[in-house]
């Protein structure tokens, strides 16, 4: 394979990668994966909520779903 194929094919897995990584996530799923990871860290007494971004008031950001339009909040209780 020449060096110009082997950059191509490259550069073409490096773009598809990025491209499966910036797809929406739904936000029940990021939602679940968020709190798996806090459950499996012991955290205890915390509410995850989904909002609209302009609706996030002073809860912390934890992740970002439906192109941007939602925001998962965390609240300790």
């Amino acid at each position: 394979m020449s060096k110009t194929t082997l950059l191509i094919l490259s550069a073409t897995a490096l773009l598809l990668t990025q491209a499966a990584q910036a797809a929406p996530k739904p936000c029940d799923e990021l939602k679940a994966e968020i709190a798996a990871k806090l459950d499996e860290k012991g955290v205890k007494n915390y509410e995850l909520a989904i909002v609209d971004s302009d609706k996030v008031g002073d809860a912390q950001v934890v992740g970002s779903c439906e192109a941007g339009t939602k925001k998962l909040t965390y609240v300790r209780k």
